[in-house]
């Protein structure tokens, strides 16, 4: 397996509290936020056995070995079919994950232990659990992008960068596939249509990193590509921006539909304790957030008429696989 690992014997696993596993997928270009990881993963260690799975290049990959807390398991990705290398990161994961609760985390999740210790033990009745991602700290961009996760709270549920996942019924349905571009979807999708329990979690904050700003710019007409697994939101979001130019002669119409968004996003806001997970004034960003995604998303569907959003050095096309169809994978499990 070419394992790479710093005090991951028992001695690792007799001082954590929690029973289950944190895998974190990494792949980074640049090591400027490694001593804020690090910092992380030493408080976590106390409490959960943690596997980072690193496909970063050999020399980052030898620093990051030698910047690693004791007893932080530190791995090579293993070959997974399709293009998405966070698929491939997480199946390493889950295959050589030492227990059977298991919490995948993106770089930027930061859990802290009463969190942690909530989404495991929702595990004992579920077989995938989908927590509420909050920003912190918040600047501009991060709020920009909370008007997002308020209305996708007000219309269903937000999608996180952290999912906790039982390993036997992922390995048993055979992974997931890993050439789509909204993995996560994916994921959850594969593990209903399997048969699996999914519970939304919306109540439980796990903070998140905001990106760089560059980042930040860089993500948007990828994260409108995401739409193309969800085609009434597609639709509804295509919409907007002919709405709007319709309407510029009627400045009203614009301020009575900037208010509706607001009220929708507050909406999201006050449903499953969010209040106490967001400020007040988060609702208000929320049209500029639809203002954005109404161009980004045309934008996506040049992509997609282009073969598919930019990833890595190529192109992904689809963003994830319908339930029906993953469903037929799996004939006579109830899902």
């Amino acid at each position: 397996m070419g394992e790479n690992h710093t005090g991951a014997g028992p001695a690792a696993s007799a001082r954590a509290t929690v029973d289950a596993e944190y895998v974190l997928p990494l792949r980074w270009a640049d090591d400027s936020g490694l001593d804020e990881l690090v910092g992380y993963l030493a408080r976590l260690r106390d409490l959960i056995d943690v596997t980072v799975v690193d496909g970063s290049e050999a020399e980052l990959f030898a620093a990051h070995a030698r910047a690693f807390p004791a007893g932080v398991r530190h791995l090579p990705v293993e070959p997974w079919p399709g293009r998405n290398g966070k698929v491939a990161g997480v199946m390493t994961g889950l295959r050589t994950a030492r227990h059977e609760r298991v919490v995948l985390a993106d770089d930027d999740v930061r859990y802290d232990e009463g969190a942690l210790r909530a989404v495991v033990g929702m595990l004992d009745a579920a077989d995938l659990v989908r927590p509420q991602n909050v920003f912190h700290p918040t600047p501009w961009h991060a709020r920009w992008d909370t008007g997002r996760s308020l209305l996708n709270r007000a219309l269903g549920h937000d999608y996180p960068g952290t999912l906790a996942v039982r390993r036997r019924v992922v390995i048993g349905a055979g992974g997931y596939d890993g050439d789509v571009l909204f993995e996560n979807l994916e994921l959850i999708r594969t593990v209903q249509a399997a048969g699996g329990r999914v519970v939304a979690a919306d109540r439980i904050g796990v903070a998140r990193r905001p990106p760089a700003v560059r980042h930040f710019l860089r993500q948007r007409v990828r994260q409108a590509y995401d739409d193309f697994a969800q085609p009434a939101r597609l639709v509804a979001e295509l919409a907007v921006l002919p709405l709007v130019v319709a309407s510029l002669r009627r400045p009203s119409r614009l301020l009575v539909g900037a208010a509706g968004v607001i009220a929708l996003a507050e909406v999201g806001r006050r449903r499953a304790g969010g209040r106490r997970l967001f400020p007040a004034t988060a609702a208000l960003w929320a049209p500029l957030w639809l203002a954005e995604r109404a161009v980004c998303v045309w934008l996506a569907v040049g992509a997609r008429l282009r073969g598919g959003v930019r990833y890595s050095d190529g192109r992904l096309r689809r963003a994830a696989t319908p339930l029906r169809t993953l469903r037929r994978r799996f004939p006579g499990r109830d899902s």
